[in-house]
């Protein structure tokens, strides 16, 4: 449940703060008031496209947070990276995000350079992170992204979940994925005979070549750098031996002429105390030297050129190149290729060397789990035309009732192309599954998405919500254009399902009809205003008195007058209870 909204230089919206609460809220204001720039606000909020045209005018940055209560869940799952996640709390699980007091705040900002970022909480997340987590928090139909029932690939999963077999569809899938394993694995022996065992030849070779080289980690670095040395060795020692000479040699050598400086330094130091730290770093840069020197010293009398040692190790280099121009992608690549070589191809031997045996075993396997699944589909496919029926008729009775009396949904459920098992079934069972919809009496049935309508786009969401609203975890939905084109007994409709839609969901919509209006528990007003040749949006919720008066604007026009005024306070007694 959305609970409070920040909004802040976001196109028209200066700096507004709101607080929502349960049930059915709508938002109302003139036409061009900004209405649609909050469901705007929001759906950026959700992960919707970020552009510097959001940007307030003389603003260099918008920014939105919101803080949301997330749903109930009964159960989070341990999930793995590749598991698909079930709710919110299964989602923010997987990727190491805390709820605080079972609330998450979502900030989402853009900037005039066009760059944005998004938290969840305190975590940075990306657009496609932000959206997919927010997809199980709030559903936005109408005009903008957030259409979940829009996605042909959320229909199985709305038709399963009316169904009641989502747990049997997870278990399909874990068999399925099983399934898959197995085929890739009998592909390895699916080849010829002649190629199975030129393959076993080539990896029983390079794992005894490359064994028998007797390779140390990073070995390849360590001689290179020890072929450098030794190949340089007379520049080595010159260069040595030179260091010394001018350190410490003669009189006039650098520590000797140092001695002569640190001598008249301290000399100074006995006269003027001011000068002490100076003698200080002499004497210190005086020692440092002298030991720097006997260091070299040392280092130069150490060097001994081995002209056998530098046959062993230019030997060995040699031998690491042949192994990596064999076994790594090149003569430069690292060692690490080598030995990561030499582990695939023992695998492929611990796989493929006893063939036949283990081919016969893989097919025999694969053959009773494609069995298994076959069935399983079937009763998939049996639950899901079943469940398709009655919903056809169920969302058939809403649209009538909601003005659209003439329109029939339907369910597409096709059998997955192919000739076998492995061709007809996927991970989810054998079915293509997609809701169609025919808008007239005699048109034929198109998908869900052709609809062009976006009120009777809204009105079939709606419709949809109301069936699914007992198996959906999605507890925020907001109808934008749902009033298009309808008024009257439809209107009055419409306003009632949204009364009962929100009885166990937090129900948003942006109406321009008293009828849709009255029946909401909370009312948001939108306003344009001018200051200072600036326009703006103000948002702000109306109550009493003040609601009285825009119930009767919406009506007739004219919120002032006592016969609207009248009039708007008998329908929100009657559809509200007050107001």
């Amino acid at each position: 449940m959305l609970e409070e909204l920040n909004v802040k230089d976001f196109a028209l919206i200066e700096n507004d703060f709101l607080e929502f609460e349960k049930g059915f809220t709508v938002l109302s204001g003139e036409t061009g008031a900004g209405k649609s720039i909050l469901i705007g606000a929001l759906s950026f909020l959700l992960g919707g496209k970020a552009e510097v045209s959001q940007i307030r005018s003389g603003k260099n940055e918008a920014s939105v947070s919101g803080t949301f209560v997330l749903p109930a869940c009964s159960k989070v799952r341990e999930l793995t990276e590749e598991d698909e996640p079930l709710n919110a709390q299964e989602w923010l699980e997987q990727h190491g995000i805390a709820a605080e007091d079972n609330r998450v705040m979502l900030r989402r900002f853009i900037r005039d350079s066009g760059k944005s970022g998004a938290w969840i909480n305190s975590t940075p997340v990306t657009r496609t992170d932000l959206a997919a987590f927010s997809s199980f928090l709030v559903d936005i139909h109408g005009q903008h992204e957030h259409q979940s029932l829009m996605k042909v690939s959320e229909h199985r999963k709305f038709l399963d979940s009316r169904a009641g077999i989502t747990v049997q569809v997870e278990e399909f899938k874990t068999l399925y994925a099983q399934l898959v394993t197995l085929r890739r694995q009998l592909e390895q022996y699916s080849m010829s005979e002649s190629e199975r065992l030129r393959k076993l030849d080539m990896s029983f070779f390079a794992v005894k070549e490359i064994t028998e080289a007797k390779l140390k980690k990073d070995e390849d670095s360590q001689l290179e750098d020890e072929e450098a040395r030794l190949l340089s060795f007379e520049k080595i020692y010159s260069d040595s031996d030179e260091i010394c000479q001018l350190l410490d040699s003669n009189e006039n050598s650098i520590i000797d002429l140092l001695k002569k400086v640190k001598r008249n330094a301290s000399h100074i130091a006995e006269m003027d105390k001011s000068v002490s730290s100076l003698d200080e770093r002499l004497e210190s840069s005086f020692y440092e030297l002298s030991d720097i020197c006997a260091e070299f010293n040392s280092y130069k009398n150490r060097l001994v050129f081995d002209p056998a040692r530098l046959a062993q190790v230019q030997e060995r280099l040699s031998l690491i190149y042949n192994l990596k121009k064999k076994y790594a992608s090149s003569v430069n690549a690292p060692l690490s290729e080598v030995f990561a070589y030499c582990e695939q191809a023992q695998k492929y031997i611990d796989e493929n060397s006893d063939g036949a045996n283990k081919k016969d075993v893989l097919t025999q396997q694969i053959r009773e789990l494609e069995k298994q699944l076959l069935v399983k589909a079937d009763f998939l496919s049996a639950k899901r035309r079943e469940c398709a029926d009655s919903l056809s008729k169920d969302v058939d009775a809403i649209l009538a009732r909601l003005g659209m009396p003439g329109t029939h949904f339907g369910v597409s459920i096709q059998e997955k192309e192919g000739s076998d098992v492995e061709q007809k079934c996927g991970p989810y069972g054998k079915d293509n599954i997609e809701f169609l919809i025919s808008a007239n009496p005699g048109t034929p049935l198109l998908p869900l998405a052709k609809i062009a309508s976006g009120g009777e786009l809204s009105r079939v969401m709606l419709a949809l919500k109301t069936i699914f609203a007992q198996n959906d975890s999605v507890e925020t939905l907001i109808f934008d254009e749902i009033d298009t084109g309808i008024g009257g007994e439809v209107a009055v409709a419409v306003g009632s399902h949204m009364k009962s839609l929100a009885k166990n969901r937090q129900i948003f919509c942006i109406t321009h009809l008293a009828s849709i209006a009255v029946y909401a528990d909370n009312q948001i007003k939108i306003e344009k205003a001018v200051a200072g040749g600036i326009t703006s949006s103000n948002v702000h919720a109306v109550k009493g008195e003040e609601r009285v008066a825009e119930i009767a604007r919406m009506l007739s026009g004219d919120a002032d007058t006592a016969q609207s005024l009248e009039h708007a306070r008998a329908m929100l007694e009657k559809f509200s209870g007050g107001y």
